[in-house]
């Protein structure tokens, strides 16, 4: 009953610290530091949990490997988008995708769709614009444009390689990409079919004259979203199926795509400026230091046994962590290295994994996220959208829904 006692008073000093706008990063290596107080854990007991891991887990399970590649992952995706920028991709791809798709409903869920696939922080603010301008030239209510762009955009976070938590569940749970992402699609699936009935069905104006748009040029967009869409989708194939780290696949991307476009080596520096985030560093290593105190503190078996005690369905217990830790802290990579730890004793036992409880882990994640109001993401588009913060949140809650009931018969027929 302590270990959970102190979890909660780490998670609760990461949310006040959020709500008074300090760095996400900051205010998890700061939560991070409470629990090891709490907990009693000792820079020798750090220690041991590290030597322990390095002799006993694979290389791309151990705290280290994790730290470097996933900080270099999330780094890199930032020159990623600063290239395709300098070079002009970026302006040249909205214009191609609303070119390429001649439904309006399309457009609006393709826009979010495809620059959802560059995760990068604050990133909603990319397709924005353009969803707010597409929506408004057709009469769509602003509430409705803005959870359109906030739901579609994050639909790739269960499969897409690029944000970091698919390779850090991947290296917890000792799985092939390929396992791990076969199951997670279903959530993926789940959340398009359902953003579509109940987001694009509905609501959307008849098309008058105006809002017809000649298809001239089809040559030109398709040339244009190819140019500037391979290199996300390059990365993606290398991870799946060669299974090569993601920071290194996307890292052969970026020097592809300078070499491809004949950028002047003397603005690599330039580009490569980009990955200057310290903040994201701070929450990369924040998440993984509050995994590690986990283990070390030995908080995992006392919480895994307090929950026994209650005779709490095994089921519940993976949906609602991942559900509460998302909604208070609005954050992937942090709920998924506080609560994973917990979870792995429900997912693996006897050797054998469970990935249709992990992908119900996922769905009570998702489905945090999808309605906290502390999620960066939603408080950028109620000021965007000038639209009330509640409004998207009901919005969006009945493809949440769905989402959270994929999860749970993926844990109940999909073991």
């Amino acid at each position: 009953m302590y270990a959970l006692g102190a979890i909660l008073v780490s998670l609760l000093v990461l949310v006040v610290l959020l709500r008074f706008r300090v760095k996400i990063g900051l205010s998890l290596v700061v939560a991070a530091g409470v629990l090891a107080i709490l907990l009693g854990v000792t820079p020798q007991a750090m220690w041991a949990q590290l030597v322990d891991e390095w002799t006993n887990k694979a290389l791309t399970q151990t705290t280290p490997y994790l730290f470097v590649s996933l900080t270099s992952l999330l780094l890199l995706v930032n020159v990623v988008g600063e290239a395709m920028g300098q070079i002009g991709l970026s302006s040249r791809l909205v214009p191609a995708m609303q070119g390429l798709f001649r439904s309006r409903r399309v457009a609006l869920a393709a826009i979010p769709l495809m620059m959802g696939m560059l995760p990068t922080p604050g990133g909603i603010m990319l397709s924005a614009p353009m969803v707010r301008e597409a929506g408004d030239k057709i009469g769509v209510d602003r509430s409705r444009l803005a959870a359109i762009n906030f739901f579609f955009r994050h639909q790739w976070e269960p499969v897409w390689p690029l944000f970091p938590a698919i390779p850090l569940i991947q290296g917890m749970l000792g799985v092939s990409a390929g396992r791990l992402l076969g199951h997670h699609i279903v959530l993926t699936v789940a959340g398009i079919v359902s953003g579509i009935v109940f987001l694009l069905l509905a609501g959307i104006p008849p098309r008058q004259r105006e809002h017809m748009e000649a298809r001239a040029g089809l040559r030109s967009h398709t040339k244009d979203f190819v140019h500037a869409f391979w290199p996300i989708a390059f990365t993606a194939i290398l991870y799946v199926v060669l299974d090569v780290p993601p920071a290194i696949a996307i890292f052969l991307a970026i020097l592809g795509l300078l070499l491809l476009h004949r950028v002047s080596v003397r603005r690599w520096p330039g580009i490569f400026k980009a990955a200057k985030e310290p903040d994201m560093v701070l929450l990369l290593f924040g998440a993984l230091w509050f995994k590690l105190n986990l283990e070390a503190g030995g908080a995992v078996p006392n919480v895994v046994g307090f929950f026994a005690q209650l005779h709490m369905p095994v089921a519940l217990i993976v949906f609602l962590l991942p559900f509460l830790v998302a909604a208070s802290t609005g954050v992937t990579m942090g709920t998924v290295a506080i609560t994973y730890p917990f979870l792995m004793a429900y997912i693996t036992q006897g050797g054998q994994t469970n990935l249709g409880l992990e992908t119900l882990a996922f769905a009570g994640l998702q489905f945090g996220l999808s309605i906290s109001p502390i999620h960066l993401c939603l408080a950028l588009s109620a000021s965007y959208f000038d639209t009330p913060l509640a409004r998207i949140i009901l919005r969006v809650l009945p493809p949440a829904l769905c989402i959270a009931a994929a999860g749970f018969l993926m844990a109940f027929f999909a073991p």
